[in-house]
């Protein structure tokens, strides 16, 4: 197989670590990104991601000899929207070469061997207008390269190419390429400057200090959805495989990390054991084998008591958590539990010299599968910190909120104007049907104004449907809901919407909806 030189332009398959290879293409990086010394490299940006990286050499394949081989590998979501992303690229680009050779075929047509001379400076100029990606808002003049010398070196040159060909070869073509829409965020993990002087572009840690002695907030922007994080060489453990546990653990084990799984039915761990997972026999067992371990289970009694029979086993129990916590072992709730409870939890895990941090999850089922939750953290900061590339692969977005009972709280009020919200959308179809409007027209006008949501819509499309498979458990939002009130009788604030509410779930539960979609509240209006 013929030597394939690689150049600054070039559509390649990365692989970064134990990731996946993925589509990306050459380019310069910034001025002050330093190259990082041993192997040659090149530094890669990623379709269908926010990240940029320095990649080996041996790392990397052309991109159209391999494409077929490596799409076949490779199925996920969120590796089809990177290729999509590629060919997309590649038809823009297309498009642009086809106008430009139109353009320069009608002017050639006019020009005289009098105006060879104009024709070569006027062809030159147009050619050469291309983006400089080592300053992502100015622009330089280039020149394609003349041969094989000039494109060797990925530092030689600034300028964009589009690459097609095979192993042997490459065609190159110049056009006039705008900034890439997909690629904003670099990994700064080579860079020997401050995160301050990449602040333009990049957000990977945003932290926001209030006044003094009110909460601190820290937001982490994921790359779950781009797959290209790096993976924290910790071993993780987790407890729970349930609607939100399943997805969390998938995106964890899809970037790369090292996970230990258990549930109170076995077989659920199956599925995970053939995609790389390992097995623990007990919730100590797990703590014990991992440094980290997370737990999400369904309610406040699960939380804090964990085995089969309901949770009290899985904290306190012979075999449970409790057991394998030593000084040094971590411990993250992902459960959605009242600030008693998780405040409870914190101290029994700390007495032990364990590490405690609250994250529960906002979103769904299908959130969850997508690497798209919102997490909620509060409690041991480095430990949060420690987790971050674990927050990363499961969610988009997670903030840090100060100490222990403040996720709680704040999970326990989004839950509550969600559940809240849906209790009404239900009575406002059901009200249309009633008074002869169409309940289709009725979702249709929401879906064009203020309100409208991918929330609105996906919950409007169940009821309309009569599909009502949960991707949030009825009676989980009824839960919560109760626990919020509760939350608001502590601090004398009332919460009529929440209590009506509240009605309505302890309705639809009475009819058997307590294991359906919480959209199912729907039926409590029509009984």
């Amino acid at each position: 197989m013929a030597t394939v030189h690689l150049r600054i332009g070039d559509l390649v398959w990365g692989k970064l670590g134990r990731y996946p290879p993925w589509p990306g293409k050459i380019v310069s990086p910034p001025k002050d990104l330093k190259k990082p010394r041993g192997k040659k490299c090149f530094f890669v940006k990623f379709f269908g991601t926010e990240d940029h990286a320095w990649i080996k050499v041996e790392q990397l394949k052309p991109y159209h000899p391999h494409k077929e081989e490596m799409i076949k590998i490779n199925k996920g979501k969120r590796f089809q929207q990177a290729v999509d992303a590629v060919e997309e690229f590649l038809k823009k680009a297309k498009g642009k070469e086809q106008a430009h050779n139109s353009s320069s075929s009608e002017d050639k047509s006019k020009l005289t061997a009098a105006d060879a001379k104009g024709r070569k400076s006027a062809a030159k100029t147009v050619k050469s207008l291309m983006e400089d990606e080592e300053d992502l808002g100015s622009r330089k003049r280039g020149r394609p390269p003349k041969d094989e010398k000039d494109l060797t070196d990925p530092e030689s040159s600034s300028v964009q190419r589009l690459v097609a060909g095979t192993v042997s070869g490459f065609k190159w073509e110049t056009n006039q390429v705008q900034e890439d829409p997909h690629f904003h965020h670099f990994l700064l993990s080579q860079s020997e400057k401050p995160a301050s002087s990449l602040e333009p572009i990049s957000k990977r840690l945003k932290i926001i200090e209030e006044d003094a002695g009110s909460t601190s907030i820290q937001a982490a922007d994921s790359t779950a959805v781009n797959g290209s994080i790096t993976p924290t060489d910790k071993r993780i453990g987790f407890l729970g495989l349930g609607l939100m546990g399943s997805g969390i653990v998938s995106n964890l084990l899809k970037m790369g990390h090292i996970v230990t799984v258990w549930n109170r039915t076995a077989e659920k761990c199956d599925l995970f054991i053939q995609e790389g997972a390992r097995l623990g026999r007990t919730p100590a067992e797990v703590v014990s084998m991992c440094d980290v371990t997370f737990s999400c289970v369904s309610d406040p009694k699960a939380a804090k008591d964990v085995s089969v029979k309901e949770f009290r086993e899985l904290v306190l129990g012979p075999s449970g958590v409790l057991q394998g916590i030593r000084p040094g072992k971590c411990y993250v709730e992902m459960s959605t539990v009242d600030p008693e409870t998780v405040t409870e939890l914190s101290q029994v895990i700390t007495s032990r010299g364990g590490r405690f941090l609250e994250a529960p999850v906002s979103g769904s089922q299908q959130l969850s599968n997508d690497g798209m939750l919102v997490i909620l953290s509060a409690g041991d900061r480095t430990l949060y910190e420690d987790c971050s590339s674990c927050f990363q692969a499961m969610g988009k977005t997670s903030f840090f909120l100060g100490e222990v009972g403040n996720a709680a709280k704040m999970m326990l009020i989004l839950n509550m104007v969600q559940g809240s919200f849906m209790a009404t959308i239900a009575e406002g179809l059901t009200l249309a049907q009633v008074t002869g409007q169409s309940q289709q027209t009725f979702l249709d006008i929401l879906c064009q104004g203020q309100m409208a949501s991918t929330f609105l819509d996906q919950k409007c499309q169940n009821v309309l449907q009569g599909n009502f498979k949960p991707d949030y458990y009825l009676k989980h939002i009824q839960k919560d809901l109760r626990l919020a009130i509760a939350m608001g009788d502590s601090v004398n604030h009332p919460t009529p919407m929440a209590a009506a509410a509240n009605e309505v779930y302890k309705r639809a539960k009475a009819l058997d909806q307590s294991d359906n979609d919480m959209s199912a509240v729907y039926r409590a209006y029509i009984h």
